[in-house]
């Protein structure tokens, strides 16, 4: 089996006015991916996801033209299934003669950002793929499922105090969901706009559904700080992201002053930075992009870091169907996984790029039993969305 062609194609969705909304990433009025096909020699085609930030936001260009120009041509001929092999090559460049030798990583010096996404984009489309050739789902390759539905939680959360609580119910209405998370941080001005928000939403949901909160990155220390003394009796899950991923001490810092549990992880990239954060103390929960932070078998070991460190895991699924399927055989296969999200935000990509619907049923998600991702791309949707490649 060999690789006959990879083929990244830049899919960019508008949104209609009615169903934005407007975050600290401004008003989110597309959503964008870049999606990677790779056709075997024998006919198998693969699919991947890869980006670079979130929503309409990221550098799709440069990130597309990096898989067709750079690292596409450098597959073809070779076997889709060496995976890891694959990866480390991808990874090292012209020093992965020297990584694959010594088993260890001499990393291009980009190691982050639009090469890990590319990188991620070609290994979920190898595992599908792999899948495909077996007859056998993702999740059965990587050890098997511990259970064949996963508890989801709702993502969205953007109104004001007045209407925050009535938002979140319509969530919990949506799909029977039993946990559901909203937005707080720079956003709302002064902390204490944020902790009102907080509070109208607990009291609204009651003590029974779970409640999460996210601030995108955008608190200061000090800041974070003040929100977690202030909301320590409203019983969140989880503080998500309260400070930027450039500064793990002052992520530690905080987790280690509050009783509320800290969320990281859709800013991050490789294992390398998960292992940093679990080693300074800063997490309870993890959440890996695998559309971003390298793929399936990145994640896998970012899950294995996190059993290690008894964090838990629940990747960021803020994505397309395909990140999206990804991210389910993942938290289905790692000991450590917990709990998926599930955006109620405007995504025609996770809703339309593909034929197969990802439908929650009192507040779970089946994990699907379809050889490869289990999902079946609507390539007319792709060609319709289709930016010209670069």
């Amino acid at each position: 089996m060999k690789i006959r062609s990879v083929q990244a194609t830049w899919v960019h969705v508008p949104i209609p006015e009615a169903q934005q909304h407007v975050s600290d990433f401004g008003r989110i009025a597309s959503f964008d991916a870049t999606l990677v096909r790779i056709e075997t020699e024998c006919g198998l085609v693969g699919w991947g996801e890869a980006k670079e930030e979130v929503g309409s936001a990221g550098n799709n260009h440069g990130l597309t033209a990096l898989l067709n120009h750079k690292f596409g041509p450098a597959l073809i001929g070779q076997d889709p299934r060496d995976i890891n092999r694959i990866w480390e090559v991808l990874y090292n460049g012209v020093r992965d003669h020297y990584a694959l030798a010594h088993g260890h990583v001499f990393p291009i010096l980009g190691r982050r950002g639009i090469s890990v996404s590319a990188i991620g984009g070609i290994d979920m489309a190898l595992w599908d793929i792999l899948g495909k050739s077996l007859n056998a789902p993702v999740w059965r390759l990587l050890g098997g499922r511990r259970a064949s539905a996963m508890p989801a939680y709702a993502s969205g959360g953007w109104a004001d105090a007045d209407g925050i609580g009535e938002q979140l119910l319509s969530y919990v209405r949506r799909g029977g969901f039993k946990a559901v998370k909203m937005r707080v941080g720079v956003v709302d001005g002064a902390v204490r706009h944020s902790v009102a928000r907080v509070r109208a939403a607990r009291a609204a949901l009651g003590p029974d559904i779970g409640l999460m909160c996210d601030a995108h990155g955008t608190y200061t220390v000090a800041e974070a700080r003040q929100f977690c003394r202030l909301v320590e009796d409203c019983d969140l899950m989880w503080f998500e992201e309260p400070v930027t991923a450039d500064d793990h001490r002052g992520l530690a810092e905080v987790r280690a002053g509050t009783s509320v549990p800290i969320a990281i992880g859709e800013s991050e990239f490789t294992r390398h930075d998960f292992l940093d954060v679990a080693s300074r103390g800063g997490a309870d929960v993890f959440q890996p992009d695998l559309a971003i932070c390298g793929g399936i078998s990145e994640a896998m070991r970012i899950g294995a870091i996190a059993s290690a460190f008894n964090i838990r895991l629940a990747p960021h699924l803020w994505t397309g169907a395909l990140a999206f399927a990804a991210g389910l055989h993942v938290t289905a296969a790692c000991p450590a996984g917990w709990v998926l999200e599930y955006s109620l935000g405007a995504n025609p990509l996770l809703h339309e790029l593909a034929r197969e619907r990802f439908t929650v049923v009192d507040g779970m998600l089946e994990i699907p039993d379809r050889p490869g991702l289990g999902v079946t791309v609507d390539e007319d949707f792709v060609r319709r969305w289709a930016v010209p490649a670069p």
